[in-house]
């Protein structure tokens, strides 16, 4: 290797402040992050887990760090990284994803939020926090995260890490909650598109969207000046069609109240899944605001493709990381080791020689330091 392992890492985390004092500095901050890096790699989903890892790679892991007193304990793990502040770890993370990937144009962004269940501690009267993440589709990674603050919700979070985003030319996909006027400017102020989904939180213009397709679709569509795409699949005893219709036209645009409110807006979109499953047919009605003029085609393929970010991202780190099993619990440890599995995350994804899921590459990473090497020197 023509680089140390985790170079590029180090670069970018050795910017973290360190909240120790001077005489309390027995191992170096760079170390603590490394080894907790490495670790969660290979499996690790607790501190006692990062300090066993330590110990049993000390030999390999001092051939690229300091290590002036040895491992630390994973009481020092904990209490690092505790008081690590998480809003400067987030910005190292988002520094190093953005330093060394390059987003596409036309790139597939969902932003959507998470709950940390074992994150909550009711001894102390603490309710698990929730983590708001941008995963970059095509890229299948990370590229940054927000915690949401324990006396609000997700509308306030999500704004702060679109401005940190470079979204230039991309497409931001939200689900309802996000769905706000100012969230709408910011994407369209960062010179990126949006589709938001639209539900009955947003009472007017829920209304006024799902009254304009209503007076449509009761002439079945007849004289309806709308656009419309389709598309069936099946298998495993089910059979899903999903009908789109969405417009740009003026005279239906120009019914939504407080139409101005809403940046950029170019086109309205109801999206029909009707699902038979074992001779038992159920329908879902949706409905989707976009600064993309009407395709419903292509506005179709963004709404389900929304979905990767549970399917690639939330399930991976609850099923093969184990997220929600975790107990770490302890002032910014939460937010910090949340970041810690979106590192291994984005390190698994991009190494593409092993075969296997999430967890199989893990296994091989804790067993042959070679392959972890690999893990460690992926692009991203």
């Amino acid at each position: 290797m023509t680089k140390k392992p985790l170079e590029a890492i180090a670069e970018h985390f050795s910017k973290v402040s360190d909240p120790r004092v001077d005489r309390t500095k027995e191992h170096k901050l760079i170390d603590l992050i490394s080894i907790a890096i490495c670790a969660v790699i290979c499996g690790a989903e607790g501190w006692t887990d990062i300090e066993h890892f330590g110990n049993s790679k000390i030999v390999w892991l001092s051939t690229f760090l300091e290590l002036p007193n040895g491992i630390p304990s994973h009481d020092t793990f904990g209490r690092v990284f505790s008081k690590l502040d998480a809003q400067q770890f987030q910005l190292a993370f988002y520094e190093w994803v953005w330093a060394v990937n390059e987003i596409i144009p036309g790139q597939i962004i969902n932003i959507d939020g998470k709950r940390l269940g074992g994150s909550q501690d009711r001894l102390l009267g603490k309710r698990a926090i929730y983590m708001v993440s941008a995963w970059a589709e095509e890229n299948e990674i990370v590229l940054g995260q927000r915690k949401v603050d324990e006396k609000s919700n997700e509308i306030t979070a999500i704004p702060e890490l679109l401005k940190i985003l470079a979204l230039a030319g991309c497409i931001v996909t939200i689900d309802a909650i996000g769905t706000q006027t100012n969230i709408a400017q910011t994407i369209v102020a960062a010179q990126a598109d949006y589709v938001l989904s639209v539900k009955e939180n947003q009472g007017r213009l829920f209304e006024d969207i799902s009254v304009v397709f209503a007076v449509d679709q009761a002439h079945n569509f007849k004289y309806a000046s709308l656009d419309y795409d389709k598309t069936a699949n099946k298998g495993h005893g089910r059979i899903e069609i999903r009908e789109c219709w969405s417009t740009s036209d003026p005279a239906y645009l120009n019914l939504i109240r407080n139409k101005e409110n809403w940046p950029g807006l170019q086109s309205i979109v109801m999206l029909v899944c009707t699902r038979n499953v074992a001779g038992k047919e159920t329908k879902t009605v949706r409905y989707y605001i976009s600064s993309l003029p009407s395709h419903p085609k292509r506005l179709l393929h963004l709404v389900r493709r929304h979905w990767a970010i549970e399917n690639e991202l939330h399930w991976v780190l609850d099923v093969a990381l184990r997220e929600d099993h975790s107990r770490v619990r302890k002032d910014q440890a939460p937010e910090n080791f949340a970041v810690l599995r979106h590192i291994a995350l984005n390190l698994l994804k991009q190494e593409k020689t092993a075969k296997g899921g999430m967890h199989a590459k893990q296994l091989q990473a804790a067993w042959n330091q070679d392959y972890l090497l690999k893990v460690l020197a992926s692009p991203i």
